[in-house]
């Protein structure tokens, strides 16, 4: 790895590091002819029981740490939807994904990584730390940068003990506004679900025939997905128990508990396969985020401009983090620039909502002209000045989050 990046960065020759293909922003993907630098042998992962700690290679996939961690009494929470993506990958672009509320999003995650930067040499950031305050925190300078700052070759991931009872709750409204303003409800009683998701019945269920299985609640258009999980069960059976009492002050429909694993993890099944109803039609994806509490609001929007439109836009996402992926899909007669139009119009709102483009899938190659767009002048200054720093002659992801 080194000797490559070493040889690349002497003669200018544009590297491309690749995981596991999973990112929706094309981060990795080849846009000139260079080196691929593909890191799926790089594979390995151990666990330290003691420090509640994996060190794994950046090949492994999500699916390796979840089973190695399962495997050791351990659990690693995140995930961020298909478990074939790279631990590399899953640094590189700060992955989310559904299970982020309660304990955060990859970062939250990540106590060191070893790291080949474009000119060559090694770092070892951080290691088996639960604290380190020395200097500049390089590490999270890296951890998000889409692979432009240099190459992730190893990782030391902390994990957690792991949960004895868990249970998924559907709760389903037949008023959009009620669902999403539902949410900070839940925190205000003392409730941190692993999981709080935004769904609308019609899209679960064309999911769930295309998966040959069937979505659990029959009552409502629009539900909240939430997923438990606790030390005990007397635990769960309390956080329960503050739901329903919730769900009965509100009014809302007739929640379904799902406690059997199996139940669950269909539950989830169909929800991280809600993709697979819309991807004929597809367009583009949207990850816009915005405060929790602004998430009624900024759907609203979005119905609005789908009527101005006349088009329509499917709406699903992470509720408990206000994480919404809105879908323009394919309008008969509608070129580049009309889709444009619209997603820039959705942006505009969500900047004055107090939110962002973009709270999971990153910039990569795709977001570029967006990030220029809609990001502070003086931000964008900064981290091309960073970039400067790690990659003085640009090399690595070259053309990737800036144009």
């Amino acid at each position: 790895m080194r000797q490559i990046l070493l040889v690349a960065n002497k003669y200018r020759v544009p590297v491309f590091p690749r995981g596991g293909g999973t990112g929706l922003a094309a981060a990795c993907m080849p846009t000139m002819s260079g080196i691929i630098l593909s890191l799926e042998r790089m594979n390995k992962i151990s666990i330290d029981k003691d420090n509640l700690m994996a060190e794994a290679e950046a090949g492994a996939t999500l699916g390796d740490l979840i089973k190695a961690a399962d495997e050791a009494g351990l659990f690693f929470p995140l995930h961020p939807g298909d478990e074939g993506a790279h631990i590399g990958g899953l640094i590189a672009c700060n992955a989310g994904g559904v299970r982020a509320i309660k304990t955060g999003v990859m970062r939250n995650y990540v106590k060191g990584i070893e790291v080949v930067l474009p000119t060559g040499e090694i770092l070892i950031l951080g290691g088996k730390l639960v604290k380190n305050n020395a200097g500049y925190d390089l590490m999270q300078l890296i951890i998000g940068s889409e692979g432009t700052l240099g190459v992730v070759t190893k990782a030391w991931i902390r994990l957690q003990p792991r949960p004895q009872a868990s249970a998924t709750i559907i709760i389903p409204f037949e008023d959009r506004r009620k669902a999403l303003e539902f949410v900070p409800k839940i925190f205000q009683i003392g409730v941190f679900p692993l999981a709080i998701e935004y769904v609308e019945k019609e899209l679960v269920d064309q999911t769930a025939k295309i998966l040959g299985m069937s979505w659990p609640c029959k009552e409502g258009k629009y539900h909240l997905m939430l997923i438990l999980a606790e030390s005990s069960e007397e635990a769960l059976l309390l956080e329960c128990e503050k739901l329903m009492d919730l769900c009965e002050k509100v009014g809302v429909l007739e929640p379904i508990i799902a406690e059997r694993r199996e139940e669950q993890a269909n539950i989830l099944k169909i929800r991280s396969e809600i993709y697979s109803a819309l991807k004929n039609e597809l367009i583009d994806i949207l990850d816009t985020t915005v405060p929790p509490a602004k998430m009624a609001d900024l759907i609203e929007s979005v119905n609005k401009l789908a009527k101005k439109y006349e088009t329509y836009i499917p709406a699903f996402g992470h509720a408990g983090d206000g994480n919404l992926h809105l879908h323009l899909m394919r309008k008969e007669g509608w070129s580049k620039d009309d889709y444009d139009r619209l997603r820039d119009e959705i942006y505009e709102k969500t900047i004055q909502l107090g939110g962002t483009i973009t709270g999971e899938h990153g910039i990569g190659y795709v977001r570029r002209e967006c990030f220029k767009k809609f990001v502070d002048r003086k931000a964008l200054e900064l981290m091309k000045e960073i970039k400067k720093a790690f990659d003085p002659n640009n090399i690595l992801n070259p053309d990737k989050i800036f144009i």
